[in-house]
């Protein structure tokens, strides 16, 4: 392979927004392979996959692909030559079908009508290789959960006629189940002789899939090296600037005894069952299990987000229950839930830095309780900016501008200036880097020591063993059980995770030696 011509090439290539993202950056793919990106968020990866894919144009530098001169004017352009992106950000229609956002400008027509009957069977096809199988492709994308939508845009960009392919963080919001599927499809287009850039903060698929490895750092090329030869510590000392050791979070610490967060019977459909656990002041307790297993559903519904059928909350130790009915309730009382998909739920993307942290409280930075005082909001967010490390222009930069890992430390930053007792986590570092993964963790523990009550949902049981205190698992809408802290395993949790969809009743007991 060392020998082959380049399927793709870009020399010097360059891109400045507000400050320098790319800077003269040299890059290759070759046919047949999967060639890594890595690096911090900000790092410049999404900007060069975005030019490659032709949805932002270079400043500076040349691109070749097959040995011809390529610089594609729209995604559309860049489509027409065989490269496709599936981006991190879902670019799906939620009131379209599943089969129809899988064929979206290629629809099947007879006597010029839709040929649905067709439609529907080819998008059967797509939607096993992907782990789709089991839905009604008439569904509308709109009613599917995060994960399940990155399997049909992931579905979308390998059903097309494709020489490169792009996958930004395609695991993300995946099961492990789910990820080996997408595996299987990128062995199968490697045969084709496909090139693929494969984006991911996940090292341990970086070193089960990548031929090569190519290190981003501040919008510059640290190194390429072969797979072989790039070890993860190498990888995190190249992105971070620190060592693997160093990057390791520190130890949740014991809960105390007063209870913060109590919950008795909540049920709400098939999708919540008869859930009740205890969280305690200076706890996290971890929420492990499959998609769709009613982790998510279950958070929305202590917040308010979701109205319960039934069941209670207690808050701080009072035995007389909570009446949260909104969102509006939980946040008075000192719930703060940082939702699975920040930017559509926890961010107003159009809007700077400085008003989104503002927001969550905007009588503290009023005068009269009327006019936002301008000087207030900004001293608010520039305090929280810099205890959290927000890399950005300014304050007033809009948040739709920043990478993931700092717009995730805005969505921290909002509800840390409300000062909730109660902190609800859903997926908090997914599609994030090293990084901003530790210092998300840091925060966490900080919240930890100061006697917050932290509940993190998280499809990474390698994160939840490191921050976490107690794991509780969730199965079919059940909590199937809590281990505590050194009695849990990768097998004892996928049982647990299992159970609900075991047996007759499809609600076995919890497996022996968990805490319930």
């Amino acid at each position: 392979m060392a020998a082959e011509a380049p399927l793709f090439s870009a020399s010097g290539v360059a891109k400045a927004y507000a400050a320098p993202v790319l800077s003269a950056v040299d890059f290759n793919l070759r046919g047949g392979e999967v060639h890594a990106l890595v690096g911090e968020n900000g790092a410049g990866k999404s900007t060069l996959s975005r030019i490659i894919a032709g949805l932002v144009a270079p400043d500076a530098g040349a691109m070749r692909l097959e040995g011809e001169a390529y610089r594609p004017a729209s995604k559309a352009a860049a489509e027409a030559c065989g490269v496709r992106i599936v981006m991190q950000e879902q670019n799906l229609i939620r009131t379209l079908s599943i089969a129809e956002n899988l064929f979206l400008e290629r629809l099947p027509r007879r006597f010029g009508f839709v040929d649905y009957g067709r439609l529907h069977e080819d998008a059967r096809r797509v939607m096993a290789e992907v782990g789709l199988g089991g839905l009604d492709p008439a569904r509308p994308v709109g009613a599917l959960g995060v994960g399940q939508q990155q399997l049909v845009e992931i579905g979308a960009g390998i059903s097309r006629d494709v020489r490169l392919l792009i996958l930004d963080e395609p695991t993300a919001a995946l099961t492990p189940a789910e990820g080996a599927l997408l595996f299987a499809q990128i062995e199968r287009l490697k045969e084709l002789r496909v090139g693929i850039v494969y984006i991911s903060h996940r090292l341990e698929e970086v070193a089960r899939l990548a031929d090569r490895v190519t290190v981003l750092r501040d919008g510059r090329v640290v190194w390429t090296r072969d797979a072989a030869e790039a070890s993860e510590e190498a990888i995190i000392q190249a992105m971070v600037g620190r060592g693997l050791a160093e990057v390791s979070p520190r130890k949740a610490r014991p809960p105390a005894a007063r209870p913060a967060l109590r919950v008795e019977g909540l049920c709400r459909g098939e999708a919540v069952r008869d859930v009740s656990f205890t969280v305690h002041e200076g706890e996290l307790l971890g929420f492990a299990g499959l998609m769709g297993s009613g982790r998510t559903e279950t958070m929305r519904a202590i917040f308010g987000a979701d109205r319960p059928d039934r069941g209670r909350v207690y808050l701080g130790g009072s035995a007389v229950p909570a009446r949260i009915e909104s969102p509006r309730d939980a946040v008075r009382r000192g719930i703060a839930l940082l939702t699975e998909d920040r930017k559509a739920e926890g961010l107003l993307l159009p809007l700077s830095i400085r008003e989104n942290i503002a927001l969550p409280r905007l009588a503290a930075v009023a005068r009269a309780g009327v006019w936002v005082d301008r000087a207030r909001e900004e001293a608010v967010a520039a305090r929280f900016v810099e205890a959290l490390a927000v890399r950005c222009a300014s304050i007033e930069q809009p948040t739709r501008e920043l990478s993931g890992g700092n717009q995730q430390k805005v969505v921290l930053a909002k509800w840390l200036y409300r000062e909730p007792d109660v902190l609800i986590f859903d997926e908090p570092t997914r599609g994030i880097d090293v990084g901003a993964k530790l210092e998300i963790y840091e925060r966490m523990a900080e919240l930890s020591a100061r006697g917050k009550a932290i509940l993190v949902v998280s499809s990474d049981l390698r994160e939840l063993y490191q921050i976490a205190d107690r794991i509780a698992v969730m199965s079919a809408g059940r909590l199937a059980a809590v281990f505590e802290r050194g009695a849990w395993s990768d097998e004892a949790i996928m049982t647990a995770a299992l159970s609900g969809h075991a047996g007759p009743t499809g609600s076995p007991p919890p497996p022996e030696g968990a805490t319930a």
